[in-house]
């Protein structure tokens, strides 16, 4: 066999200079996790139905984008949690100021507030954390329990419920 140009070259040469046409023809395929296999046009694609063992990220809940334009100031983009905090702010200054009903009226109403804004706005910003009903029934539930809870408080209470008063009195007894 005669020896030709491509034999007298050392195997390395040839590899080590980048090729433009190769890199403009293959696009590199990234695999984000090891259970995805890129698909016909070279996207990552599932291999499997089950869900990975450890997950990287979360979805944003429904509804979580900002409640203001991205222009505007901070505060401005997370007013729905601001005013559940603001209102549950006040009422704990006023329970450690010595009104306890009131500030724990405060607490309730501003949990009953939180659940209104997400039911009724579409984008509530960081005030969403779960599903819309989710977090409607969780806020809800609260600011309801947090309420009755204060106004049947003794002494004098605002609020009587005689089935309550006597599941009190038969768990609580005068020996």
């Amino acid at each position: 066999m005669p020896s030709t140009e491509k034999d007298s070259e050392p195997p390395g040469d040839k590899d080590s200079e980048p090729s433009a046409e190769k890199d403009s023809e293959e696009p590199e395929i990234e695999v984000l996790d090891p259970v995805s296999a890129p698909d016909a046009e070279g996207r990552p694609r599932r291999a499997t139905r089950r869900f990975p063992l450890f997950t990287r990220d979360t979805a944003r809940p429904e509804g979580g984008g900002r409640a203001a334009p991205g222009d505007a100031p901070a505060p401005a983009r997370q007013w729905p949690l601001l005013a559940v905090l603001i209102t549950v702010g006040l009422g704990l200054l006023v329970t450690a100021l010595d009104a306890f009903r009131v500030g724990l009226l405060l607490i309730g109403a501003g949990l009953l507030g939180g659940a209104a804004l997400r039911w009724l706005l579409p984008r509530v910003g960081m005030l969403a954390v779960r599903s819309r009903f989710t977090d409607i029934v969780t806020y809800g539930v609260l600011g309801v329990a947090i309420v009755l809870l204060a106004l049947m408080a003794q002494p004098k209470p605002w609020l009587e419920i005689p089935f309550l008063d006597d599941a009190l009195h038969f768990t609580v007894r005068n020996s």
